[in-house]
């Protein structure tokens, strides 16, 4: 995980009643799979995805980085579908992945420069 991902969970630490990192709506229960993509709902922005996320992270680490395709494929937990390299494959690339997580939150913590934000949608465009 990145030093970003782990000062959040050292934040939950603190505040956290059990032994869930991040509760759900149930005592005791995590968030559902449906948390990210309801918040989307209530932000009014229903037109993102949560695998556009993913999605975005995967174009991103093979447009922007140096990493291996399998080094971004493992970190999205992606499993191999050619039997003969998944038998050969018996690393888990932890610090690679781990180095692949810092430069992404190193990324999504970096502002973007003024005048590369484009808008697609013609009503984003009008104010």
């Amino acid at each position: 995980m990145s030093d970003s991902a782990l000062a959040i969970l050292d934040q939950m630490q603190a505040v956290r009643t059990d032994d869930v990192v991040f509760p759900g709506g149930k005592v005791g229960r995590p968030l559902s799979n449906m948390a990210f993509l309801m918040l989307l709902r209530r932000m009014g922005r229903a037109e993102l995805t949560v695998h556009g996320f993913r999605s975005t992270f995967r174009d991103w680490a093979a447009e922007r980085t140096n990493f291996p395709s399998e080094v971004a494929e493992m970190a999205l937990a992606h499993t191999v579908s050619d039997k003969v390299e998944a038998a050969y494959r018996r690393g888990d690339l932890f610090q690679k992945r781990r180095q692949l997580a810092e430069a992404w939150a190193t990324f999504c913590d970096s502002p973007t420069p003024p005048g590369d934000v484009v808008p697609i949608r013609a009503s984003a465009a009008i104010e």
